[in-house]
């Protein structure tokens, strides 16, 4: 009897230990509400949705664990609609009105160093899921992504396209008047230089065109073995669209950065995206039973597979929670000391931050390739 006394009283301090670590959602107890600015309407909108898609299903994955301290997590959004003006107004909005403890985006690293300041300013920590340029977290200390950094990607993917197709010479065609283009064509030329790729031509485009004509007739005469671009999801359907009829050949593929790895880009090109290369930390065909049921899951909450935005995002709401719980209360220094410690095994791979507030993921940088209209793990 005195055995099964002491099995019991085990039995209750291991349950009692579980109930601390993941409580319960107190019935009606207030939630958690932080905030989000994502592109939500407009022409780059195919990010935010995807990347505010995955952010509700990783918050009803957490409100079922427990939530944040046996309160439900939950996300007030404003929407950018793509303007540096509107995602500067919406932080004002949450930051000042709303005092969230924590914001989520914004979408595009042109929106982030307007918004991040702000956040700094105000010891509030943000996170950019999808914000690759370089110098992001640069702006303060309370600036966070959970996005690689192209600098970390775009190499890869120079590299295998070298090696595997023996890319020697390039021309190069990037926005110039967006920070993340910019940024990622920075990346690029440095990559370029590294790997001793010879660049035959570079030209840009404006956020606003929308016939590429002239640059890829240009590009033509000069015969590159392939055309590497940073642009976002709408000029780089375009883009490849314009390539094919221009009649440049199948053969000279279109490298490019973060902003055409989306499925949106496939569906406007069509055929013409056969053969773009892009890199990605994440792929939907992925092998591993966290990512197979964040897929199904995906899928039928909105018909359609997801995207790395979707992951990133989905990821995103399982370390704000987490960290959320271990912080020892709302205040920004509280939430920042505890983000830096916060380690969460996703779809994504292992994560936690750097001492630099960077993404470190050890599951590695894959080559996608298009065919089909589908992206596929180069092979």
């Amino acid at each position: 009897m005195r055995r099964l006394s002491q099995l019991l009283l085990c039995v209750c301090a291991v349950v009692g230990a579980l109930s601390l670590a993941r409580p319960a959602l107190t019935e009606g107890a207030d939630p958690v509400t932080i905030g989000a600015i994502e592109i939500l309407s407009g022409p780059n909108a195919k990010y935010g949705v995807s990347i505010k898609q995955g952010f509700d299903l990783g918050v009803a994955q957490a409100n079922r664990a427990g939530g944040v301290q046996g309160r439900p997590l939950a996300i007030a959004y404003e929407d950018s609609a793509g303007s540096k003006e509107q995602a500067i107004n919406a932080a004002r909005q949450l930051l000042g009105r709303a005092k969230v403890p924590l914001l989520l985006g914004p979408t595009l690293s042109t929106e982030m160093f307007a918004v991040a300041p702000i956040a700094v300013e105000r010891k509030t920590p943000i996170i950019g899921t999808s914000t690759t340029a370089n110098g992001i977290t640069a702006i303060g200390p309370y600036v966070f992504r959970t996005s690689l950094p192209e600098a970390d990607v775009i190499p890869v993917t120079l590299r295998t396209a070298r090696d595997k197709f023996g890319v020697k010479k390039v021309a190069v065609l990037y926005g110039r008047d967006d920070a993340f283009t910019k940024s990622a064509y920075d990346v690029m030329a440095k990559a370029l230089a590294d790997l001793n790729i010879e660049v035959l031509t570079t030209e840009t485009f404006g956020a606003k065109d929308t016939d590429f004509s002239a640059q890829l007739t240009k590009i033509k005469s000069l015969e590159p073995d392939a055309i590497v671009v940073s642009a976002l999801a709408d000029a780089g359907a375009g883009i490849l669209l314009g390539k094919q009829a221009l009649g440049i050949p199948a053969s000279v593929r279109v490298i490019g950065g973060n902003g055409l790895n989306s499925p949106k880009v496939l569906e406007i090109a069509g055929a013409a995206s056969d053969g773009l290369l892009v890199g990605s930390p994440w792929f939907v065909g992925k092998s591993d039973p966290k990512n197979e049921k964040f897929i199904a899951d995906y899928r039928a909450a909105y018909g359609a597979d997801p995207d790395q935005f979707a992951a990133q995002a989905f990821d995103t709401a399982q370390i704000v929670a987490s960290a959320l719980n271990a912080a020892k209360d709302l205040s920004g220094d509280s939430i920042r000391e505890a983000l830096l410690k916060t380690k969460v095994d996703g779809v994504m791979g292992e994560f936690s931050f750097t001492e630099g507030r960077d993404p470190a993921v050890t599951s590695g940088v894959l080559v996608l390739e298009a065919e089909g209209g589908r992206f596929g793990i180069l092979k």
